[in-house]
């Protein structure tokens, strides 16, 4: 008998979110991210249950080739562009999108020799600080690549900083600077993530660029994945392999944080951050067992957690145990970690298997 944990995938679930993007934003077409192996969720799978997406996007150009390697035919843009001059001959060969957002990344294109022409995206910062053209350097950097023999055609993308908050008003300020930038244009611009989509309609434009809602975490500070019609696709699932009787005092665990209040059944589930469970979940995150809540005890170690079986008196070696998923929202215990449900999945680890659905 192999080691319980799996990480279950749900592709019915991945498509019903595709569908809450399209139906949010009729009108714009949808670039999917799967980048970071889709959010942990399997780089391959993910794209090609992701067909009917209009686009796909990825972090560098090795995820890229991992999809074309696969048979993966749809528009790719590379979200960092390249990192250097001589990755534009594969980015020509594979029909690649890369992201420009440096002048150096400006200046290999335009020096470039032999490559067929590119679509490029002109990755301008409006107020997120982090990679892209200041508005005033953008209009000379489009410029130039128009100019550029290197390319075919330009669009232009941003990004939000505070767009999950819907009452923090930069992402307005954030829009305003990127239309009066593509307005009066016949630009394709995209500005809308996940909360863009989900929480301003106005930033829809002709792109949208879906990543956290595709696979049912919440993008929106104020709304759960289940307010937004979001479904889970990846759940996290174990068993019990152990069920003990503990005295009241026993502590549990690496340190004995956690002292039994009382005489009480404690369970160990085959799970920890060797998996990608996060060691800095709290005494009393939730875990579901047998379908039913209970909590977490003591401190996550490498292959095992402990839980407080006093809702389940009856569980037994075997039982199934989820981490988060159908039932038990990656939010949720995302929260009680102090950190966000893209990182979760993002840190599910190799040694978890990956089972379809």
């Amino acid at each position: 008998m192999t080691r319980p944990a799996r990480a279950l995938l749900d592709a019915q679930a991945l498509l019903h979110n595709l569908a809450q993007v399209r139906s949010r934003a009729p009108s714009s077409k949808v670039m999917a991210i799967v980048k970071a192996n889709a959010y942990g969720h399997g780089l391959v799978w993910a794209a090609q249950t992701l067909r009917d997406a209009d686009a796909l996007g990825v972090a560098s150009i090795d995820e890229a080739l991992q999809l074309r390697q696969a048979g993966i035919r749809q528009p790719i843009t590379l979200l960092e562009g390249f990192f250097q001059i001589d990755e534009l001959p594969l980015i020509a060969q594979h029909d690649l999108a890369p992201v420009i957002h440096h002048p150096t990344q400006l200046q290999a294109l335009e020096a470039a020799n032999g490559i067929a022409p590119l679509t490029v995206w002109l990755k301008i910062n409006t107020g997120m600080n982090r990679i892209g053209f200041d508005v005033v350097a953008a209009a000379d950097a489009l410029a130039r690549l128009q100019r550029c023999r290197q390319v075919r055609e330009v669009r232009v993308m941003s990004h939000f900083a505070n767009a999950d908050d819907t009452l923090d008003v930069t992402t307005q300020e954030q829009l305003k600077r990127f239309l009066a930038f593509v307005n009066g244009t016949d630009l394709a611009g995209s500005i809308a993530n996940s909360a863009g989509i989900a929480g301003w309609p106005a930033s829809h434009l002709d792109w949208v660029r879906p990543g956290i809602m595709l696979y049912g975490g919440s993008p929106l500070a104020q709304k759960s994945a289940q307010d937004l019609n979001l479904q889970p696709v990846m759940t996290l699932t174990t068993a019990l392999i152990a069920v003990s009787s503990r005295n009241a005092g026993d502590g549990i665990g690496y340190g004995g944080g956690y002292r039994c209040p009382e005489n009480m059944p404690v369970g160990v589930a085959a799970i920890g951050y060797g998996d990608g469970y996060p060691r800095r979940a709290a005494n009393g995150t939730t875990v579901l067992v047998n379908g039913k809540r209970a909590s977490l005890i003591g401190r996550v170690s490498m292959d095992m957690i402990t839980i407080d079986l006093r809702t389940q008196p009856d569980a037994r070696v075997g039982d199934p145990v989820v981490l988060w998923g159908v039932g038990l929202a990656a939010d949720e215990v995302a929260a009680s970690a102090g950190t966000i449900s893209y990182e979760l999945f993002c840190q599910v680890t190799p040694r978890i298997p990956r089972v379809p659905l």
